[in-house]
């Protein structure tokens, strides 16, 4: 583990370009690997969680040309069903995203295959997955909980279904649907609150039938099952998850005025940006009309420092910025008044339990905070909190990159227990930050 400390910073200056966006990156993988032909991707990014979805697509058959000196990677496919049976077992390290997609995508291949990760990979929780799935004729062997390793059964038999699910899910969505690409028919997902549509836009890229319609019980996406998917050429736009960390830290840092370009602006993603503007931040798009690839629209993002209010976050928005939720709590740490995250339960089942490790920072670091199953108030002054804690990062690279951020203005310096997987979204995070004048000292090798 590398402990790393951050200490007050001045004003940030300059242009941040932030790495591709994970989300696109790992659907970008298992999309072309399902053509049947070359797909380039320009700006994959070549973060731990990504570059695991890779190896397993190699080693599920997939030919991968890796990109150099920021080329496109060139991904051969073997067309949807076409996997071939793995070696040895899928090691997806960290990534959640990339395990709960390959458990759909991987349900409708005539193989078995067993999936395992890294301690905080196998400690979620795989059943609102694996509970569609088996309702479309897939079978999986897990350990207790419903958790990695896990095996998985595939057919070529499974069946098309409507599937309601309780909670907002972008990774249960797409799961569903990657598993209908192998069923014959048309396998619906209606969702009460719409979440990020990143599979949909693609699928579509790639030539397959998927409609978008409004129903008396909400949004239903509609896969066609059995197409052949065409090779395509995707550009990875800029993670808006990582470009929300130096947003942030330039609005609440007095002085600071930084750019990041060429980043994704899906509506249904951008919820931190409207919960900025809420909160008074400075903060201009500037679309880039010409620029949406993989039918992703993209913006020039610019920051410059302002006085923050607190807001009330409403349920509705979560889907859209659920991972957005630890920065904008920094925020909200320096704001004046009371900030309120609604319906947020969905955070204690990501890589840590976020919920809880976000009080329980915020209050070591003299922050005004209260918690409940599934909401987080948090009592801004209209100043920076006083600091000097040590945070566990609970091997969460979010939680990590937040409070590194919140001490660039804290009376005392903050340090993070470690650092670690920062590599898994945003690699060289604390270098880039620095380049704008962040600062920070690290016990060893910085992420």
């Amino acid at each position: 583990m590398t402990a790393v400390t951050s200490g007050a910073a001045g004003a940030l200056r300059g242009t941040l370009r932030v790495p591709g966006d994970k989300s696109i990156s790992h659907r970008a993988l298992m999309l072309a690997a399902s053509t049947v032909g070359e797909t380039a991707v320009h700006g994959l990014l070549e973060a731990d969680d990504v570059l695991a979805t890779a190896t397993a697509m190699e080693a599920l058959g997939a030919t991968i040309e890796r990109g150099g000196d920021g080329g496109p990677w060139r991904i051969h496919g073997r067309g949807v069903g076409g996997l071939a049976e793995p070696v040895n077992v899928l090691d997806l390290g960290n990534s959640g995203t990339a395990a709960r997609l390959l458990t759909g995508l991987l349900a409708g291949q005539p193989f078995n295959s067993t999936l395992t990760g890294d301690a905080s990979l196998s400690g979620r929780p795989m059943a609102r997955v694996t509970g569609p799935l088996e309702r479309m004729g897939g079978r999986f062997t897990c350990r207790t909980g419903n958790r990695l390793p896990m095996t998985v059964h595939g057919t070529d038999r499974l069946r098309p279904i409507v599937e309601t699910p309780e909670v907002a899910s972008a990774q249960v969505k797409s799961a569903i649907l990657l598993a209908g690409l192998t069923a014959p028919g048309k396998t619906t997902v209606i969702e009460r609150r719409r979440s990020r549509d990143h599979t949909e836009r693609m699928l579509r890229s790639f030539g397959a039938d998927v409609v978008i319609e409004e129903t008396a019980d909400g949004t239903a996406a509609t896969v066609t099952g059995q197409p052949e998917l065409e090779p395509a050429e995707i550009r990875v736009p800029g993670d808006i998850s990582s470009a929300a960390f130096p947003l942030v830290a330039a609005s609440i840092i007095e002085g600071s005025d930084i750019s990041v370009p060429a980043v994704g602006t899906n509506p249904l993603r951008a919820g931190l940006l409207t919960c900025l503007e809420e909160m008074g931040a400075k903060l201009t798009r500037r679309p880039l009309d010409d620029a949406a690839e993989g039918g992703e629209p993209i913006a020039d993002i610019r920051i410059e420092s302002a006085p923050l209010a607190g807001i009330d976050v409403p349920p509705e928005r979560a889907p859209s910025m659920i991972d957005e939720y630890p920065i904008l709590a920094m925020a909200a740490a320096c704001a004046a008044g009371s900030t309120t995250f609604h319906g947020i339960g969905e955070l204690r089942v990501k890589e840590s339990d976020r919920l809880s490790a976000l009080a329980a920072g915020l209050a070591a670091c003299g922050v005004e905070v209260e918690e409940t199953e599934d909401s987080l108030a948090i009592h801004g002054r209209g100043e920076p909190p006083a600091g000097g804690a040590t945070i566990a990062a609970h091997h969460d690279h979010r939680i990590a990159m937040a409070f590194l951020v919140l001490g660039q203005v804290t009376g005392q310096p903050v340090t993070i227990d470690d650092s670690s997987t920062i590599a898994t979204s945003f690699p060289g995070f604390t270098k880039a930050m620095g380049n704008l004048g962040a600062v920070f000292s690290a016990q060893g090798p910085g992420p």
